[in-house]
């Protein structure tokens, strides 16, 4: 590398909006960047004394357009060694399998936040284990909405899936914690397909990626005029989720501000847009999500103790990934049923030694993570498993350090298993009535018959 404060960065782009912005939020963290306009601009400098200096190099996909994977395949033939981001805004994952395989070292889905952008680049550049870059595109393969796509059977797991299964009969507020990737939004949407708003709509806002100048218009809309450059009115998401669901993501970002609003809202069950003269009165069920404790925030001032109060009803913690490493063969295998469905890819198996290899991590991605990498190895596989050489880096970083590591056997969490190895639930024999039993209690339902209104099939 360049030096610790002044890293090289090729960025071939040719619109200068977002040349601008990846440049200044690349040397927030010690990058200098240099601009490629197109394909042969950025072949060349690979040959200067600059491009010998590079460090890493982030492509638009629309610069090359279709030759994308070609210009890669160019680049990595040039400089083996340097990493290269792909940014686009498609999330085909037949693109992403093409430009990791021509050697895209990771694939980054616009718009990127920064936080992720940045930590694109540093494990790019690093010895670091595989992160959630992925994670915009494994989201968005298709999953069921339901608890039974909850794969786990660690009892904190499966208690709080008890937990939220019994609130999603309920209309109160729901506030689930956990550390980011432990499958917050996928428990959201759960609770909102099983509950009797499932026809009404859901809609989830991440309020950390979301400008702080703007959070009061996206939650309570404005009029038009209300502000310089409101050219017209916009419903705010409590008036457009009425009779729904609204789901707020790192609600413990919320500046205080808008916590006394919201907090209103929520007591008087009405919502005023910026610069209307009257009220609109809602039926919204509020799911709040956080990284962290409220009941810290609230001790330490950050938050609002009375809109704690009036989010958490019912209130979930999802257990870290490190805590249930029990689940970890489930869940890879359910994660590569699932990815072998995508186009480009193929179902594969995955052995004991890689799973002894992925249970050895201590995931701070967790699930979110998880996926992200059995993907990443998915797309490199030539075998009909998964191997712990298809792990490279957590080979490196855990392997190494333990000799014995590859031939200690996976301890699964053990009793009543509601999910086989591939995270599929439990259909036979004494297994299947048990386990039928245990999926009704975590429903909150009668072994002797079904609770009126739960959704047919469930």
């Amino acid at each position: 590398m360049t030096g610790t404060q002044q890293r090289l960065l090729m960025l071939i782009d040719d619109e200068p909006a977002q040349c601008r912005l990846i440049s200044a939020l690349a040397a927030r963290d010690g990058w200098r960047t240099i601009i490629a306009g197109d394909a042969e601009t950025a072949i060349a400098t690979l040959g200067t004394r600059q491009g010998m200096q590079l460090d890493a190099i982030i492509l638009d996909h629309w610069v090359p357009g279709d030759d994308a994977c070609s210009l890669i395949s160019d680049l990595k033939a040039r400089r083996p060694a340097l990493p290269l981001l792909m940014l686009t805004t498609s999330a085909s994952p037949l693109l992403a399998v093409e430009a990791m395989r021509a050697g895209a070292t990771d694939y980054l889905i616009k718009p990127v936040s920064p936080d992720r952008l940045m930590q694109a680049l540093r494990v790019a550049t690093t010895r670091e284990a595989p992160g959630d870059e992925l994670a915009p595109l494994t989201e968005k393969m298709p999953s069921p909405a339901d608890f039974d796509a909850m794969v786990g059977a660690s009892p904190q797991f499966r208690k709080a899936l008890a937990v939220a299964a019994k609130a999603a009969r309920g209309h109160g507020g729901v506030l689930i914690e956990g550390e980011s990737g432990t499958g917050k939004e996928m428990l959201v949407r759960a609770v909102h397909a099983a509950s009797a708003r499932a026809k009404a709509p859901l809609r989830i806002i991440n309020i950390a990626g979301t400008p702080i100048s703007s959070i009061e218009s996206v939650l309570f809309g404005h009029e038009k005029g209300a502000f310089p450059g409101a050219f017209e009115q916009q419903i705010g998401a409590l008036q457009h989720c009425d009779g729904g669901t609204l789901s707020l993501d790192e609600i413990d970002r919320l500046p205080e501000a808008v916590q006394e609003r919201l907090l209103e809202s929520i007591l008087r069950s009405d919502v005023r847009p910026i610069g209307a003269r009257h009220s609109f009165r809602i039926d919204v069920r509020l799911i709040a999500q956080s990284n962290q404790p409220l009941s810290e925030l609230v001790e330490a001032g950050q938050f609002l103790p009375e809109l704690a109060a009036a989010l958490s009803p019912v209130s979930i913690v999802l257990p870290p990934l490190r805590e249930r490493p029990g689940d970890i063969s489930a869940l890879s295998r359910h994660f590569l049923g699932r990815i072998g469905e995508q186009p480009g890819l193929r179902e594969l198996g995955i052995t004991d030694g890689a799973l002894s290899l992925l249970a050895a991590y201590d995931w701070p991605g967790n699930v979110r993570q998880l996926q992200a990498v059995l993907f990443r190895a998915a797309v490199f596989c030539e075998g009909d498993a998964l191997t712990a050489s298809d792990f490279p880096q957590l080979l490196d970083m855990i392997g190494t350090e333990n000799p014995t590591l590859l031939s200690t056997p996976v301890q699964e969490n053990t009793g009543v298993m509601l999910y086989t190895a591939d995270g599929k639930p439990q259909r036979t024999g004494l297994c299947d009535h048990r386990a039928d039993q245990q999926n009704r209690a975590i429903r909150g339902e009668s072994s002797a018959r079904p609770i009126q209104g739960s959704p047919p099939g469930r």
